[in-house]
Order: C-alpha cells, then structure tokens, then sequence
C-alpha cells in the first residue's frame, strides 16, 4: 500500500505536531509575578489558553497567593479584540469562601468574579468547560479530586477554545496519573516554607524551586 505524500505533508502543517528536529519555541507566558519561578518557564510565565494542574496535599499552603499576581492582571486587562473589557475569573468549587478583602489587596477586580458551586463532580466539569470554552472568562479556577486524561484533554480544548487559561486544584495522588495539562506543578509545604516543584512543563523541563513564595 503506497503512501499519499500529499497527505503526510498536510499532517507536518498542523501546528499540534511536533516534529523531532525542530526547536520548539513556547509562546509568550503570563507573568506569574514571581521571577524565580518565571524563570523555569516556557515563554517567562504561566502558559496561557491552557490548562494549569497544581498538586497540593492540603489547600491553604500559598496555591491561591501563587496565582494572584497572574489573576489581579487578568481581572483588570481587557479580554481581546472583540472584548473591550476584562474577562471574568471563575471559581468553580472551591472547598471554601473566597475573602473579597484579601482579594481587594492583591488587586483583583471583585466585579469580574464568578463562584459556581455545582452539585457534583459531573456538572463541576461541565461548568468549568462551558466558563473555558465561553470566550468571556480570562481564567477559570476548580477544585477537583478526581480528573481523569479525558477529562483534562476536554478542559484544554476547552481552554483553546475560549483563550481562557484553566487552572486544576488536585492532590498529590494525582501525580501518577496521566493528564493533558500543559503545565503540573506540585507544592509542599515545610517548616522552610513552601516548595514548588515543576513536575511537567511543556517545552520546558522539571525544577524543583525553594523560596518563592
């Protein structure tokens, strides 16, 4: 059976395919404001329009003070071209009430959030989806205890599709498990504070990173 080099060629065009002998070059991150981590990232920040897993073993240990830099600037930057205003920052289960005062001093805009609280793991997914996949959310926070590979390949497509960056709450058992998050990192905390280890970073390569919070 002979092959179409027609149709191998048009296969190497697409822009999801890596090939082995070029250099990847990562688009241009969104500043985490926190230059050490920066440092060890593709494109000098937190990639965007995809999807973020960060492990913690319990919340409550500097996950939320590590993305407030990014979601401050998010709140008050407008969406896009066809959006002349910012895009709203979803929280999607969290297993707490978010303090607007402490969100007030990192400088997030309060008008542009959003907490969904669904009724189950099922409807957690799809409202996270349907916020990523919107075009009207610039990020999209969830706490999930289970997330299987074609759950976080929806929530990346997802994120794609609405140029919202999605960002996953899971534990540490998570770190066995296969996922399509362009980025997994993992915080530990010490009586040295906390660590913030990259276990996965498209284009990039794992780190293990001390005092960054």
């Amino acid at each position: 059976m002979q092959r179409d080099p027609s149709s191998l060629d048009k296969l190497l065009e697409n822009p999801r395919v890596w090939r082995g002998h070029r250099q990847v070059h990562a688009a241009a991150g969104l500043a985490s404001g926190y230059e050490a981590l920066d440092r060890h990232l593709p494109g000098g920040g937190w990639p965007r329009n995809s999807l973020t897993e960060i492990l913690v073993e319990h919340y409550g240990i500097g996950e939320l003070r590590l993305l407030m830099p990014a979601l401050a600037a998010l709140s008050n930057e407008d969406k896009g071209a066809d959006c002349n205003e910012p895009g709203w920052i979803a929280w999607v289960s969290p297993p707490f009430q978010p303090y607007p005062p402490a969100l007030q001093q990192w400088g997030i805009d309060l008008s542009r959030m959003l907490i969904v609280r669904p009724k189950d793991s099922s409807e957690m997914l799809w409202s996270a989806e349907q916020a990523l996949s919107s075009g009207t959310c610039a990020a999209v926070l969830l706490w999930a205890d289970k997330l299987d590979d074609q759950a976080s390949r929806r929530l990346q497509l997802a994120a794609e599709k609405g140029n919202s960056w999605a960002i996953a709450f899971r534990p540490p058992a998570a770190r066995s498990q296969p996922s399509a998050a362009a980025l997994r990192i993992e915080l530990l905390a010490s009586s040295e504070g906390t660590r913030v280890s990259i276990l996965k970073s498209r284009g990039g390569r794992p780190a293990v990173l001390h005092d960054v919070l």
